[in-house]
């Protein structure tokens, strides 16, 4: 005899493109299936290998319940549970505490995109923390560079629909691992391909995705702008401009021109290590084929240059008048049109004038006092968030994480290697457990997330988490009290074009709705210029950029806040060397002469999932790519122990030789633990430096040695 079975509309919480529609089966209040849901025209049914088990995540047997406090020494995992009023008392005390002696900006929020939800995700406690006083954390993990390079080139515009991939007559997806990280797209693409479109991927190694292309090539990592430069070089030299478009829709052509002259296939050639013929036949086939459509991936912003090479990159379009064509343009992220209040959910109208703001890649030297801001740190909370495996210089953030006189809350699913230095630890819901809202960087669809069970022992929503510690500290601000259905009433601009006129109700009923800006297939937003950009049109040269004005808009104001600091630019796009490259940095190649990147892993979301045993086992123990000439030369043979270092840390793992990776780079994906992964994980090596614009990361900007385990 079966249960009474129910079903109720979900939405991947994850920090992932896709963001797919999802339909939860409950019996009897247990969660016993997560599937797809088939109507949705983005996602169809399917799900990632990461989240195809979304039921059985739920119900993990190592999940933190109840509220817990430390009994052990710090980084020693050692909880004994406590009360919710004693969690929330303790908070209450220490915060009060830390403020009268230090000042409210001796406490910082670390958070990030471990919930992309609009109720519970980026934003979720920013109010809270603007209203406390605390500094504020600027969050430029991902895509602060890439949304800096495009808001100065073509403004707060969406840019191609994926779904319009499907027009395509050549795609080049650059920096992207599509099959790993944005399946959805890539199954438009590849029927793109099967109906007779090219599909041409840029990548330094030979990715799943590169494996699937007609061409791939193999720029080293950190020259994506001279590649970029090169084609605009062979574009402009070899008459293959549309110069109607250039001529009405564009400013700074002249400049770009002469910007690009220097930048000849023989001279790019030199620096990114692809074949001057290659960059011609790049150029010509991008140029002369209508239909032809980018998706550069937030990969690309990861060295120093990388901002200044998305610009060049954002400018092709431009140049060849795809921007008119179906399925031309570029894809880069819809976020832009998502009618969010965000103002009234971050709430920045109650940061104190003069509130410091300290950049979240810098953590670890911030804890350990190497930086100049006064007051030190001396209460951190974490949410949605686990830095000791995600951020940069991994060991200085332990380091950091183990002082005594740190008072550290963190709010989580399990145990995390940032949750083994909490002093206090919160229980948080899971996707199924709690409503919301999600736009995505993907696509145009919002989708609901409904509850569809009770949540397990005492955990709660982030939104409940902060209503608690609002109403702890005496907060009366009226959305303190809302509940995450009010929330979605009032932080969503249901009076918006792009929703049509529907309401929650709709919702409801279906789950899912695209945004009312056209059909996803014959739509060119930007056919005859329209660029919400000083200018009105592309920039090619951006004033704004030269005179350091203010170009950030929403959401990025609010969501990030601070990565606009008045800074002057170049007007241009161009080529920007890395910041550690063999060929300019003899020095430190001497020691370290091997360049890595860190891509996202095929198995988790980011560090998500490495937990779970079945996962691990998919994903395989952590892998180091090494081209065989390297690894000859360092007497490592397949399946070896190996340790990677440079002078930020070290971090082991099994040697793979392989012809994926050409000579000179390594490969080691994200997403490791350091306490289940013996070895450690890959951002122990990787340097807190900013990119060159939007304060953005350069996780593949650095330089290590290979060697083998030393014999214990």
């Amino acid at each position: 005899m079966t249960g009474h079975v129910t079903t109720k509309l979900g939405a991947c919480p994850h920090d992932c493109p896709d963001t797919c529609a999802m339909i939860y089966t409950v019996e009897d209040g247990v969660l016993i299936d997560v599937r797809g849901n088939p109507d949705h025209p983005m996602t169809r049914g399917a799900l990632c290998s990461k989240v195809r088990d979304f039921d059985r995540h739920h119900y993990n047997p190592d999940r933190i319940l109840y509220p817990m406090k430390r009994v052990g020494p710090k980084g020693s995992a050692e909880f004994a549970r406590i009360s919710w009023d004693e969690a929330l008392d303790t908070i209450h005390t220490r915060f009060s505490g830390i403020i009268a002696e230090h000042g409210a900006e001796a406490i910082l929020p670390y958070n990030y995109l471990g919930n992309e939800g609009v109720i519970q995700g980026l934003t979720v406690g920013d109010a809270f923390f603007n209203k406390l006083g605390a500094t504020v954390a600027e969050k430029t993990f991902c895509g602060s560079g890439s949304s800096t390079a495009w808001l100065l080139t073509v403004g707060p515009t969406n840019g191609t629909d994926p779904l319009s991939f499907s027009e395509s007559k050549l795609i080049i997806i650059w920096g992207c691992n599509s099959i790993s990280t944005n399946i959805h797209h890539w199954h438009i693409v590849k029927e793109a391909q099967r109906g007779g479109a090219k599909v041409v991927v840029i990548d330094p190694y030979r990715s799943r995705t590169a494996k699937e292309a007609d061409w791939h090539i193999q720029p080293k990592p950190g020259t994506d702008g001279a590649l970029a430069m090169a084609m605009i070089n062979v574009i402009i030299s070899g008459n293959l401009v549309d110069n109607d478009y250039v001529e009405k829709y564009t400013v700074g052509f002249d400049a770009l021109k002469e910007r690009a002259e220097a930048f000849t296939p023989d001279y790019a050639a030199s620096i990114c290590g692809v074949a001057a013929e290659d960059i011609r036949l790049l150029a010509h086939e991008y140029a002369t084929t209508r239909n032809a459509a980018l998706r550069p991936g937030v990969a690309v912003e990861r060295s120093a240059g990388g901002a200044q090479a998305l610009r060049a990159i954002f400018s092709l379009p431009a140049l060849t008048g795809s921007w008119k064509d179906p399925g031309g343009g570029i894809y880069q992220m819809p976020l832009w049109e998502f009618p969010i209040h965000f103002d009234r959910i971050c709430r920045p109208d109650l940061i104190p004038e003069g509130t410091r703001v300290i950049n979240v890649l810098k953590l670890g030297a911030v804890l350990n006092g190497e930086t100049d801001h006064k007051p030190g740190i001396h209460g951190l909370m974490v949410y949605n968030a686990n830095p000791v495996s995600n951020s940069t210089e991994t060991a200085s953030i332990k380091q950091g994480l183990a002082r005594e006189d740190l008072f550290t809350v963190v709010s989580e699913h399990f145990i995390t290697d940032t949750a083994r230095y909490a002093d206090i630890l919160l229980p948080a819901t899971m996707a199924a457990e709690h409503d919301d809202l999600m736009f995505s960087w993907g696509h145009f669809f919002f989708t609901l997330n409904e509850k569809a069970i009770e949540a397990p022992g005492e955990a709660v929503s982030n939104a409940e988490l902060f209503r608690r510690l609002a109403q702890r500290f005496g907060f009366t601000e009226p959305q303190f009290a809302y509940s995450e259905i009010k929330m979605m009433e009032e932080f969503i601009d249901w009076t918006s074009p792009k929703l049509g006129g529907i309401d929650l109700d709709y919702f409801r009923q279906h789950g899912y709705y695209r945004l009312n800006i056209g059909d996803a297939k014959t739509r060119t937003p930007h056919a005859e210029g329209k660029f919400p950009t000083p200018s009105g049109k592309v920039e090619f040269y951006s004033e704004s950029a030269a005179t350091g004005g203010d170009f950030v808009a929403p959401p990025f104001r609010q969501m990030y806040m601070a990565f606009q600091d008045g800074t002057k630019l170049d007007p241009l796009p161009g080529y920007v060397p890395a910041r550690e490259r063999p060929e300019t940095n003899a020095a430190q190649a001497a020691r370290y002469p091997l360049n890595i990147i860190s891509p996202k892993s095929h198995g988790f979301l980011n560090s998500q999932y490495a937990n779970e045993p079945h996962k691990v086992r998919s994903q395989g123990e952590q892998a180091i790519l090494i081209n065989g000439i390297d690894a000859a030369g360092r007497g490592i043979a397949d399946g070896a122990n190996v340790q990677v270092y440079n002078d930020r840390g070290t971090f082991h793992g099994l040697a793979k030789v392989t012809e994926d990776v050409p000579p000179g780079v390594v490969v080691a994906s994200l997403g490791y633990w350091h306490s289940l992964n013996k070895g450690g994980a890959v951002n122990v090596i990787s340097s807190s430096a900013y990119g060159g614009m939007g304060h953005s990361p350069t996780f593949s900007d650095n330089l290590v040695e290979v060697g083998l385990m030393p014999a214990l």
